[in-house]
């Protein structure tokens, strides 16, 4: 699901069940790190976001509870709750 949300395929079916996953467990690996479906959902571009708001109100719910982040992941959970 990782490889494919990075290569922005199937965003709309793929973004909703990647959120599935992540409201159980934020830091769900996808067989390279742990987090890493959260870092390729969190780094997809904010039109993504903008025509799903739904989904981007649910992303920050998810992302607002996390602490103890790696600095990269970290970094981009402010950039995707930055205004």
């Amino acid at each position: 699901m990782r490889l494919l949300l990075r290569q922005y395929e199937g965003l709309p079916y793929l973004l909703p069940l990647a959120l599935e996953v992540l409201r159980l467990e934020p830091m769900a690996e996808g067989h390279m790190y742990e987090g890493d479906l959260l870092a390729a959902v969190l780094t997809r571009s904010p039109e993504i976001w903008s025509k799903s708001p739904e989904l981007g109100r649910e992303l920050r719910l998810i992302v607002s509870a996390l602490s103890d982040l790696t600095p990269d992941l970290k970094h981009e959970v402010e950039r995707f709750l930055a205004p």
